[in-house]
């Protein structure tokens, strides 16, 4: 029912940004959960940042107050502003879209941290 297609990912240099993007094929209510997963090689997927349908937003500890999860105005984007990144930031960064027991993933993007 949903598509997401996720974009932006690429290689960076430490200290850099990147805003990564995430588009569903439909206009997503605020009762969709929103979340930015990644998995790096050798390590389970992790929740890197989530904003639930209450409007409140949660981050690793890993990220905190270097990531961003935002909502478009539109509903049919979601955003991750990543500054100051690190090398073990390097990861596949999966968007995720849920409402209840429905849950949708984009393909994923890569994003390369290294000099």
């Amino acid at each position: 029912q949903v598509q997401l297609v996720e974009s932006g990912g690429g290689l960076v240099q430490p200290g850099g940004s990147l805003r990564l993007s995430c588009a569903a094929s439909r206009r997503l209510s605020s009762d969709y959960a929103m979340g930015w997963y990644r998995q790096a090689p050798g390590k389970q997927r992790e929740l890197v940042a989530s904003a639930s349908s209450d409007g409140s937003t949660n981050y690793a500890d890993s990220v905190q107050g270097r990531f961003t999860i935002s909502r478009g105005n539109a509903k049919n984007t979601v955003y991750l502003q990543m500054n100051s990144l690190k090398p073990e930031d390097t990861a596949v960064y999966y968007c995720n879209a849920r409402l209840g027991a429905f849950g949708f993933w984009g393909q994923g993007t890569q994003v390369t941290v290294s000099s």
